[in-house]
């Protein structure tokens, strides 16, 4: 027998901000949060000079630095995003966080980028010197599911998902399945990513990252005819799932049902994306939730602004749902989160099919012919859905997709 699931508890913290109100007033305002990264310039042979960063993210003044010292930016992140979910959620005087009910199901692309450098600069200096006890914990690619665990005293299971862009979206996915099928009764869900050079690196050297340096508001561009890559964010998002009679119990809020969830591999290429894995991730979602195309109102798309990912996508999606579907990417305003954005996008969407609009893809003029024929929104759309899509692709040909229910 399965189980029904809500989301009982919600916070992100991204480029955009961390406060829904101010989130939904710059994507209404079509307000874009890439700014230029002037310390880029001194790294040789980076042709990308354009991010987006949470500017107003300081650590609290309660953390102390026994909890806090395993901790990079990305834990960080991670934990005040938790730590504002869970008081969202009214868990706060629940000892359901402490006594075996909740889990854990959360990832990032990699752990924090300063305290690998540590490690890479003994390599190359032959020097140990500088490491600190603390520098792996703040490293591994567990350190957000690990640190969550130790800093609210977590004792369920604890599910690390380190698969680059679909971290957040199978952080969830995976949290969804524990309480549907009866592992936990609580699961905090979601992801992080801390900015760093190194990440727009990794899209750089295969020429998939955004050179508008001289204009960064009009960068990304997701399915732009004239699009000319990526841009690198970085953040957290949160999402308490609860079954839904333990939430009606407590007499907890709740913002929506996780319906569906679909997730598989490629099985194909490493880094460039299948049509078929795409479609079949999204049938898959659709199938979990016993649901037809018809019944989705909206789908966020993973909308990177590279070439053959928004011409994959868009395939794959008109292939599943025809062309009248309403899409759009939120990456076209806060760049690509990596493995946070699973995450943050989610929040986002459920905050959207709340309040009956959604957010168009910003810098999109000319639809790119070889994209599938969608309904790429261009602007604040009104529309009352029940039910709304979120979906992530990742390198190595791994494929994730969310179905989310109006409560």
């Amino acid at each position: 027998m399965t189980r029904r699931v809500v989301v009982t508890g919600m916070s992100g913290i991204s480029p955009l901000g961390s406060n829904w109100g101010v989130v939904a007033d710059n994507l209404i305002n079509k307000k874009s949060a890439v700014t230029l990264m002037e310390d880029w310039h001194e790294i040789e042979g980076l042709r990308t000079q354009v991010g987006a960063i949470v500017k107003d993210f300081d650590i609290p003044a309660h953390y102390t630095r026994k909890k806090t010292r395993s901790m990079g930016r990305v834990a960080l992140m991670a934990t005040r995003a938790s730590e504002i979910a869970i008081a969202d959620a009214n868990l706060n005087e629940n000892d359901a966080l402490t006594n075996g009910v909740t889990g854990i199901s959360y990832g990032s692309t990699s752990g924090s980028p300063p305290a690998t450098a540590e490690y890479a600069e003994m390599l190359i200096k032959k020097k140990i010197g500088g490491i600190t006890a603390t520098n792996y914990i703040k490293m591994m690619s567990h350190t957000c599911a690990a640190n969550l665990g130790q800093f609210f005293q977590i004792k369920g299971r604890i599910i690390p998902t380190c698969s680059a862009c679909t971290s957040g979206s199978q952080g969830i996915g995976y949290g969804y399945e524990s309480v549907k099928y009866g592992m936990h009764d609580i699961m905090l869900t979601g992801g992080a990513e801390e900015h760093s050079a190194s990440q727009a690196a990794v899209f750089d050297i295969m020429y998939a990252t955004s050179e508008k340096n001289a204009t960064p508001e009009q960068t990304p561009s997701p399915f732009d005819v004239d699009r000319d890559g990526l841009v690198i964010g970085e953040g957290a998002a949160t999402l308490i799932l609860e079954e839904l009679e333990h939430a009606q119990q407590r007499g907890a809020n709740i913002y929506a049902e996780v319906v569906g969830f679909g997730t598989n591999s490629d099985g194909k290429h490493v880094t460039n994306p299948s049509v078929d894995g795409m479609a079949q991730a999204m049938s898959l979602a659709l199938n979990d939730a016993k649901l037809s195309p018809v019944d989705i109102g909206y789908i966020n798309a993973h909308g990177t602004a590279t070439e053959l990912g928004d011409i994959a996508e868009t395939n794959a999606t008109e292939r599943v749902f025809g062309n009248n579907i309403a899409i759009s990417s939120l990456k076209s305003y806060m760049g690509h989160t990596m493995g946070a954005c699973g995450a943050i996008e989610a929040w986002m969407t459920i905050q959207m099919m709340n309040h009956d609009w959604f957010a168009p893809t910003i810098n999109l003029k000319s639809v790119d012919p070889r994209c599938g024929n969608l309904n790429y929104l261009m602007d604040v759309t009104q529309i009352n859905s029940e039910y709304v899509m979120s979906n992530n692709f990742a390198f190595g040909g791994i494929n994730t997709s969310l179905i989310f229910k109006r409560w």
